[in-house]
């Protein structure tokens, strides 16, 4: 399967930056591509969750990542090359815990999306070798057509 190269950009971000603002930016590109793709809305919602929380944002995280377990759940446990059931394990634990913040608040901890197609892998290996890392990370719209075109 050949995988659109927004995506793979997504994965590169995701994982190998933790940068969920650049992850929000080529996702909704792909997203909005896609005909507004549910499942691509989620992917999207994952790390605008994670942003939201590693930013102080307990609210917008909680809705974020609510909204993306409640998608993610109803797709394959093997989705667009990666391991979803994971994933949506990890965030449904994420909301169990931003629901309970006030009595149990915790730190920040990063997520990441297993790659299970070989395909795959090899697409973000070879990206993540011309996606350069924003240093500093971004914190509000800018577009920078990176990897974009």
């Amino acid at each position: 399967m050949a995988y659109d190269r927004l995506y793979v950009a997504y994965l590169v971000y995701f994982n190998r930056d933790r940068d969920f603002f650049e992850c929000h930016e080529v996702l909704e590109e792909l997203w909005l591509s896609k005909e507004r793709d549910p499942l691509y809305k989620a992917l999207l919602q994952v790390a605008v969750g994670l942003y939201h929380f590693r930013n102080g944002n307990v609210r917008g995280a909680l809705i974020m990542l609510e909204g993306a377990a409640a998608r993610l759940r109803h797709y394959p446990d093997t989705t667009l090359g990666i391991h979803l059931a994971k994933l949506v394990r990890e965030t449904e634990r994420y909301v169990r815990q931003l629901k309970e913040y006030n009595k149990k608040p915790f730190p920040y901890y990063d997520l990441t999306i297993d790659i299970v197609d070989g395909e795959l892998a090899v697409a973000v290996r070879a990206a993540s070798r011309g996606i350069k890392p924003n240093i500093p990370q971004r914190r509000g719209p800018r577009r920078q057509q990176s990897c974009r075109h």
